[in-house]
């Protein structure tokens, strides 16, 4: 592909574009929450025993319910995840985490959207986003698709 004004104009505004972002609001936001969660030794601790307990799960899963321990090691992962969603530092991370992809999302969108309304911009977990189908979903035009 041949380099034209146009093409470094673009990467310019991208990057103007990247720097807005990076000063926003949202994105300190992230950052500050990112640095108290990293600070928390109470939520370090309880996501490092998270992620020892995930290993034992992941192989009592290979046998399922027929492994002895199956039933013992399920029970004790969701506690200690209910745990660790249940610390204030996880939690405000977490909600600050959603903010900055959504932020992300809708600026996605806008550029997909002025470029063509044709263009599919993945958006994260449909179940959770705002219904707004391009057609093919199968509910009989139940969602307000065409």
């Amino acid at each position: 592909m041949l380099a034209t004004i146009s093409t470094f104009e673009l990467i310019d505004h991208a990057s103007d574009l990247g720097q807005a972002v990076i000063q926003s609001e949202t994105y300190l936001a992230y950052l500050e929450a990112k640095k108290e969660l990293q600070a928390d030794t109470v939520a370090q601790g309880r996501i490092r025993k998270f992620n020892q307990m995930k290993d034992q799960y992941e192989e009592v899963q290979r046998f399922g319910k027929y492994h002895p321990d199956y039933d013992r090691v399920s029970s004790d992962i969701r506690k200690i995840k209910r745990e660790v969603d249940l610390t204030v530092t996880v939690a405000t991370f977490k909600k600050a985490e959603r903010e900055l992809e959504s932020l992300l999302i809708e600026i996605c969108e806008v550029i997909a959207r002025s470029v063509s309304d044709a263009i599919k911009v993945p958006t994260g977990n449909p179940f959770f986003d705002n219904m707004s189908c391009s057609g093919g979903c199968s509910s009989g035009g139940g969602c307000g698709c065409s």
